[in-house]
């Protein structure tokens, strides 16, 4: 959602009830308080996965096409970010247009509790880690040293990964289900690694799925833990 929400970006929100055009995303957000909203859960769904998601169906498509949503909390609407550039040559810019939708209320497709999430990632590397070593799906080469390094650099400075009021336990599901999912990331983009027979190609695969599926189970339950928090 980092990339959603930068700071060069342009946000509008598009097809609020009560609204004809859109509108800035200020208005916006004070529009869907005033809609009854009282938080916002993140939806990070991919395809056989609606991570996040309570339908319907039309709702769904939409935000796996962009494996991204936010749900209302409190009101039944929810938003999915379409993403471009805009402008003339050397001034080009982001804009993002925020779809307000009509969404089902009921509980979010399989996102776990804070304890679940932490559990499950501590689980699910230890049964990964022998696998991907030996095929060396997670190499210590010049980029992936480099993307780790970038990581933990901003890290140092004091990155906030959550707003202030997120329980710690929270920080620390999101901060290790980040550090996961960028070694998946690096283990995708580094080819087949050691994994050079068709095999080798299937059981990487295999290890790897469920270790990213896992992360972002862990970064919903992550980010939705202030919204759950105060509905207890």
């Amino acid at each position: 959602m980092l990339a959603i929400v930068g700071d060069d970006a342009v946000h509008r929100v598009e097809g609020l009830p009560g609204e004809s055009a859109p509108v800035g995303l200020t208005l916006g957000l004070g529009r869907l308080r005033a809609l009854g909203a009282t938080g916002l859960r993140v939806a990070l769904p991919a395809p056989g996965h609606p991570l996040g998601l309570s339908g319907p169906p039309e709702f769904n498509a939409r935000a796996l096409e962009s494996e991204e949503a936010v749900i209302c909390h409190g009101a039944a609407l929810g938003l999915v970010p379409e993403v471009y550039e805009a402008g003339p040559a050397g001034d080009v810019h982001v804009e993002v247009v925020w779809h307000c939708l009509q969404v089902r209320e009921a509980p979010p497709a399989d996102v776990p509790s804070l304890g679940e999430a932490e559990r499950e990632l501590a689980e699910a590397l230890r049964d990964a880690t022998e696998v991907l070593s030996r095929l060396d799906v997670a190499s210590s080469g010049p980029v992936a040293e480099a993307a780790i390094d970038a990581y933990r650099a901003r890290a140092e400075r004091g990155r906030e990964v959550l707003a202030p009021g997120y329980p710690p336990r929270a920080v620390r599901v999101l901060e290790l289900a980040q550090r996961v999912g960028l070694l998946v990331s690096l283990a995708y983009e580094n080819g087949h690694g050691g994994a050079v027979s068709a095999s080798e190609m299937t059981a990487r695969g295999a290890a790897l799925r469920p270790v990213e599926r896992t992360a972002r189970r862990a970064q919903v339950a992550a980010y939705n833990s202030v919204v759950e928090e105060g509905g207890r």
